[in-house]
């Protein structure tokens, strides 16, 4: 299948003018080339580790739904990477920050959670990987060109950039791309419009979510605000 007419890169160029605000965004540039502020940082962890519950759960529902063993392996391969290596980055990264995990979520933040969940709930495969391939495609685009990471980052730079670029992390985006490929097909047209909805929505806010990370401030607790 080429890759333009694949459904995912139908789904994404529908979307493209948020699609290239998130992946080209002021916040990733400047952590790649490590003038990212520290405050916006701390923001930016606190706030993103609130999405790993919502994301292991949705992730798991996936796993649970997929059509065969096979479907289900690599998935069930990636959960491991989020809730090992992430999982660390994340309480090593806040630690090295002075910061702590905050259960006080910004308004972007809640929106990519209440999302999640919705794609969790649904009980349909498709919706589920309609929200998980935006969440990792979206990294893997703004993150590979930045792959490896100049020399000298602080690690709570550089290993964000390689936990979402390099040939594992691909193969992840890949396999999510290609079991929402597969199962395009086979959905009516109310279905295709429900997979476009949740995943345009999830493409608005990861440029949100960025938006959001890169006008924040915050302080050195699990507090947050925002200017």
């Amino acid at each position: 299948m080429q890759d333009q007419t694949r459904p995912t890169e139908v789904l994404r160029q529908g979307k493209i003018d948020d699609w290239t605000a998130a992946t080209t965004h002021a916040f990733t540039r400047e952590l790649s080339d490590g003038t990212l502020p520290e405050n916006k940082m701390r923001w930016y962890l606190q706030q993103d580790y609130q999405f790993v519950d919502g994301f292991v759960r949705l992730l798991a529902s996936a796993i649970a739904h997929a059509p065969t063993l096979a479907d289900s392996v690599p998935a069930a391969q990636f959960l491991a990477v989020i809730t090992g290596p992430e999982n660390t980055y994340f309480l090593r990264a806040m630690d090295a920050l002075g910061t702590e995990p905050s259960t006080e979520p910004a308004p972007a933040t809640r929106a990519f959670q209440d999302l999640m969940a919705e794609a969790a709930a649904s009980d349909r495969y498709q919706n589920m990987l309609a929200v998980l391939v935006v969440a990792e495609w979206v990294y893997l685009s703004w993150a590979s060109p930045e792959n490896p990471p100049k020399d000298g980052l602080p690690f709570w730079f550089a290993e964000w950039i390689t936990l979402h670029a390099g040939e594992g992390f691909e193969s992840v985006v890949e396999y999510l791309r290609s079991q929402l490929d597969n199962v395009w097909p086979t959905l009516d047209a109310a279905e295709q419009a429900e997979v476009t909805r949740l995943f345009h929505r999830a493409v608005e806010l990861e440029r949100d979510f960025f938006d959001a990370a890169y006008a924040a401030r915050t302080i050195r607790g699990p507090e947050w605000s925002q200017l």
